[in-house]
Formats: C-alpha cells, sequence, structure tokens
C-alpha cells in the first residue's frame, strides 16, 4: 500500500486497546480531529517522554476536539502497564505484527532497527492534514499537533 500522506484518507482499522477492548476508528472517524502517534515501544526512554508528554497536554487536545491515540507493536499488556505506570489518560492500541505502521508505510530508522515515530493529525472527515517524523524531537510531536488542530478549529 501507498504510503500515508497529506491529504491522504487514513485506512479503516481495528485494534485492541491496553484493556483489551476492540477499538475501531469508525468510532472516531466523522466526530472528531484524530491525533494518532506511532511510537517504537513502551516504556523506553523517548517514548516515556512523548506519552507523558501527551498526557500532561491532554486537556488541550480535547480543547481542540480532538481524540489521541499512541500505538505501538507491544501487546495490550504492556501497553496495559505502560498506562498504569505513568498514568496515560488516552487509548494506546496493539498493533502486533506491525501491520498497520507497515498500511501507513512508516518505515524503520536507524539502519532498520527501530520502527519509526510519527504523528499525523487528521480531520473529522479521516483526511491526513499534517504529518511530523521524527525519531528524535519527542516533544515536538506533540507541540506540532496542537499547533495544526489550532488552525483546524
Amino acid at each position: 500500500m501507498a504510503k500515508i500522506k497529506i491529504g491522504s484518507t487514513i485506512p479503516l482499522f481495528t485494534l485492541n486497546d491496553q484493556n483489551g477492548n476492540t477499538f475501531n476508528i469508525n468510532s472516531v472517524i466523522g466526530k472528531k480531529n484524530l491525533v494518532l502517534f506511532f511510537y517504537p515501544k513502551d516504556d523506553s526512554p523517548g517514548c516515556t517522554k512523548e506519552a507523558c508528554y501527551f498526557r500532561d497536554q491532554f486537556e488541550a487536545f480535547t480543547d481542540a476536539n480532538a481524540v489521541v491515540i499512541g500505538i505501538s507493536g507491544q501487546s495490550v499488556k504492556s501497553h496495559k502497564q505502560f498506562a498504569e505506570k505513568f498514568n496515560l489518560n488516552y487509548t494506546l492500541l496493539s498493533d502486533k505484527g506491525n501491520e498497520l505502521r507497515k498500511q501507513f508505510g512508516i518505515s524503520t530508522d536507524f539502519f532498520g532497527l527501530l520502527p519509526g515515530r510519527v504523528t499525523y493529525v487528521i480531520d473529522k472527515s479521516g483526511k491526513v492534514v499534517y504529518t511530523f517524523n521524527s525519531q528524535i524531537k519527542v516533544l515536538e510531536h506533540v507541540d506540532e499537533a496542537l499547533s495544526v488542530l489550532e488552525k483546524l478549529n
């Protein structure tokens, strides 16, 4: 599948969240703006910093009529432990086998060793309006997403 980029409509998908519940993207499309952030690994230093910053800015995302969803390839159990350890207040989805990551066309970084870190801002219709790709500028994923959302509303 082609890489998802600005102007693309995101693929419809269903994955399990950190509580083992089925999450269908159709529950958000048409109702709210969406911030999908793909991150490499639960409880690693950069991912923890990014995830906690999304948590700390949760109210700003709510004010922007946006739902924040974190996605990585770890198990539901791993996501549950990560969410509980850091009091994460948004949905984490388990992308088993990195199938959704592949659908989005997110490549690996650092000689193929680390799954990419990419954030997508998606409008209510399901179209991508912004992407941010940086393995090391973890906090900018949050700042950039908020900046774009302010312009959407």
